[in-house]
């Protein structure tokens, strides 16, 4: 059997971060009626998110029967990846339980009354909640997962080996990415002791906080994990919290960022008064 292709793992990994994102997308923004238009919309992002879930299972499979698993830092990416399964399964789990709580329509048994109009929108207003609330704890399972997916690419890729040894030191490190000043912020007030990525108070939401007390986007946090420059601490539940830390490429990109250059504006050139013509 072929050893594993360690670079072609991290390229599928970041396919199915994507995967995770667009599904994450689809569950966040879906409308629906309950019953059976519900059961119509939900079903294939069910479907979705077991092949997600699949997938997962089979790289974790993959890079612990390979090489990976001597490189430094391998055990926390397995782990990260183990814990994006269970993210996903749970994810399964939500979206399952969503179409458990849809009310449906059909015949009663003998002896016992149809459901009259009133009725069918008393069932209807007491599942929407509880659907809704399904969809948005799968929404987040996801989010996290697609974050994971996009630290574990990062991390495989900063282990290998330099394919050009011959390089000198420098040159190795010069491909730090550029941050914009959204970002800087956000991963300088994570440098100061870190953070964590937790629930937030509107349910199904994450939030950042790093621990001066900043609040960080989640959209910026995300953008940071997906280049490497911080970790998450995956294993965990976002209801106790998952710590931040920033990696060491993170460090660099602290220490090489250059704020960008202030527009000056040209002072206008000035202009002597006309003289007065006299009579």
């Amino acid at each position: 059997m072929p050893p594993l292709d360690l670079n072609e793992q991290t390229q599928q990994l970041r396919a199915l971060a994507r995967g995770f994102e667009e599904l994450h997308d689809r569950v966040r923004d879906l409308s629906y009626a309950p019953g059976t238009d519900a059961l119509r919309k939900i079903t294939p992002l069910l479907l979705q998110a077991q092949e997600l879930t699949t997938t997962a299972l089979g790289h974790l499979t993959a890079l612990d029967n390979s090489a990976y698993t001597s490189l430094t830092g391998s055990r926390a990416g397995l782990e990260a990846l183990s814990a994006t399964v269970a993210g996903a399964s749970l994810a399964c789990t939500d979206l399952a339980e969503a179409l458990s709580a849809n009310p449906y329509e059909g015949a009663p048994f003998d002896g016992h009354p149809a459901d009259d109009a009133q009725v069918r929108a008393a069932r209807h207003a007491e599942a929407i909640p509880r659907m809704s609330s399904h969809l948005k704890d799968a929404a987040l399972q996801l989010d996290v997962g697609a974050t994971a997916c996009h630290y574990l690419a990062t991390s495989i890729t900063n282990s290998l080996p330099v394919a050009a040894p011959h390089q000198p030191h420098a040159a190795r490190h010069q491909a730090v990415p550029r941050l914009n000043d959204t970002q800087h912020a956000a991963l300088k007030a994570l440098a100061q002791g870190g953070g964590q990525l937790c629930e937030g108070a509107r349910k199904g939401v994450a939030r950042v906080v790093a621990k001066n007390g900043s609040r960080i986007p989640v959209a910026t946090f995300r953008a940071l994990a997906k280049r490497g420059l911080v970790t998450a601490e995956t294993g965990k539940s976002l209801l106790v919290g998952q710590e931040i830390t920033v990696t060491e490429q993170g460090q660099r990109a602290l220490a090489q960022h250059r704020p960008a250059p202030v527009p000056t504006v040209a002072a206008a050139p000035a202009t002597s008064a006309m003289p007065r013509a006299h009579r």
